[in-house]
């Protein structure tokens, strides 16, 4: 088994849970927070753990950190439901924990967006800080894009989380609603306002970085498609935040 502790937060996953505990298996600990799912998550997370508790929904940062408290194992690793790991990962995993030369570790992840592994426009390799010793990191509190803070050295795996993100196109119009409000908060707490220009000018950058900068037109029809929803999702995130004033 690998000595680390595996987290995972979530609300109503039974279509993307069962896969990612499967994924897990060969961890010693599984330690699930579960936010009062209404579907079959909680039921699918006890034929993998022991571990499953139940906690009112506290936002993305908190949620995860109460995950991380409850682990016992001396390394974390937060995976999300809707993600894998794959076998070449799990033994890149334990000789880096064997090892004993960091206490955090960069994982890249290779996401897919309707069935495609999206390699171009910023979506790979997308590295993110999700394995670390217990005792040196913490999630930083933040309304959205929470990220893993360790305290001491990193470095970085080659071997890649699988990301099976949005399903649909409804999926991702659904979800960034909520997204971008959580991002709008985010930009009011830093003192950010919005006007004319940044409705106009900021989701138009960033259809022209996503497409052109980062080339996401090398993935066809799906690299045009993530740009032209991460502009909404740019627009959402600034109207919200030009609204709060009225």
């Amino acid at each position: 088994m690998i000595p680390a502790s595996i987290v995972i937060v979530t609300k109503d996953e039974e279509r993307n849970i069962k896969d990612a505990l499967e994924s897990v298996k060969d961890f010693e600990e599984i330690i699930v927070v579960d936010a009062f799912s209404k579907d079959k998550t909680v039921e699918i997370c006890k034929k993998y753990t022991e571990k499953v508790f139940q906690r009112e929904w506290k936002g993305y940062a908190k949620q995860k950190q109460d995950a991380v408290d409850i682990a016992k194992g001396p390394w974390v690793l937060i995976l999300d439901a809707d993600e894998r790991i794959t076998r070449a990962l799990v033994s890149e995993i334990n000789c880096a924990i064997s090892e004993d030369r960091y206490e955090g570790f960069f994982l890249p992840r290779k996401n897919f967006f309707l069935g495609k592994w999206i390699r171009h426009g910023g979506w790979w390799p997308d590295y993110t800080l999700r394995l670390f010793k217990k005792s040196a990191g913490s999630i930083e509190e933040r309304a959205v894009h929470e990220k893993v803070v360790v305290q001491g050295s990193i470095s970085y795996l080659r071997n890649p989380i699988e990301h099976y993100t949005y399903d649909s196109i409804a999926d991702y119009i659904k979800k960034m609603d909520g997204y971008s409000a959580l991002a709008s908060e985010e930009l009011r707490k830093s003192g950010t306002s919005a006007n004319l220009l940044d409705l106009i000018f900021r989701p138009l950058l960033t259809f022209i970085k996503m497409l052109v900068i980062r080339r996401g037109f090398m993935d066809g029809m799906h690299g045009l498609i993530l740009a032209v929803l991460y502009s909404y999702y740019t627009f959402l995130k600034y109207a919200k935040t030009w609204e709060t004033k009225y």
